[in-house]
């Protein structure tokens, strides 16, 4: 990660999330307790615990490598713990599949963009209705209800995609693309959003209209949100807590004002003796 944007956004004031915090229940809607991947000999997630409040935007942050999108891959039931387990709303998950996951209100979005490159922006988000339609992905696309039509409109509308319903998704650039992968995932209806770098490839307009959007999916919708990002600036601004991994293991977690200021999180990102400097 570039060290100066590190810094900046480690610099930056705590948000003014205190009304969404509040509403958050005291049982975590997402609890990651212990879990351990191991690939062969290598160890990529070493003992992690978590938790995320419902109602709340948690951001799970670190340097390149450092184990984030493995976990991402376990809590979405992609990948399967070596040890540990994933609890989501009290019942234990560590063992469902992704689809199971789907159906229990988990949408994620992708490093690598995940979309139907042949299709519109408007039919990407109408597949997305699939889980809690009647009609398959096909029949979808032939014929939806006005109901979902509604809602596919409503969901382009609210990422900035208007403009573009009827563009086929390659046509669009990086960033919108990303956009069109968030609302397929708000499609789905989700309690727990996952989203794995959201702001790649947006440019700073559009991360200011993400700031607003995902804050106001938290505190409006009540939608439990977990990101993994390196736009500092947005996870300073945005997150209720922030839990910070290095070489696989937990360093660090607690509000972005104690993160900002934490010499270990400081060192990880840029080096011995910045925490000093």
């Amino acid at each position: 990660m570039n060290a100066l944007v590190m810094d900046a956004g480690l610099q930056a004031q705590a948000p003014t999330r205190a009304a969404g915090a509040q509403m958050a229940t005291t049982t975590p809607f997402l609890d990651v307790r212990g879990i351990t991947v191991r690939f062969g000999g290598l160890t990529a997630v070493n003992n992690l615990s978590f938790q995320v409040a419902q109602g709340t935007v948690h951001a799970l942050i670190g340097p390149n490598g450092a184990g984030k999108s493995t976990t991402f891959n376990c809590i979405s039931r992609y990948y399967q713990p070596t040890e540990g387990a994933i609890v989501l709303d009290g019942v234990d998950v560590s063992r469902a599949r992704p689809h199971q996951m789907a159906g229990m209100g988990v949408a994620r979005t992708f490093q690598n963009l995940e979309l139907f490159g042949e299709l519109s922006v408007y039919e990407n988000v109408l597949l997305g209705c699939h889980s809690h339609s009647a009609r398959g992905p096909r029949a979808l696309l032939r014929r939806a209800t006005g109901e979902t039509r509604d809602l596919v409109d409503s969901l382009i509308e609210r990422v900035g995609l208007s403009h573009d319903r009827d563009t086929v998704a390659r046509e669009l650039d990086f960033g919108h693309q990303k956009l069109l992968e968030l609302a397929r995932a708000l499609a789905l209806k989700p309690r727990l959003l996952l989203l794995d770098e959201p702001a790649a490839g947006l440019r700073n307009r559009d991360i200011e209209s993400l700031d607003h959007l995902l804050s106001d999916l938290a505190r409006r919708d009540g939608i439990t949100v977990l990101l993994v990002e390196h736009v500092m600036q947005l996870v300073m601004s945005i997150s209720d807590r922030i839990t910070v991994m290095s070489f696989g293991e937990k360093i660090a977690e607690g509000t972005p004002a104690e993160i900002g200021r934490n010499e270990r999180v400081i060192e990880a990102y840029l080096g011995k003796g910045a925490a000093n400097e």
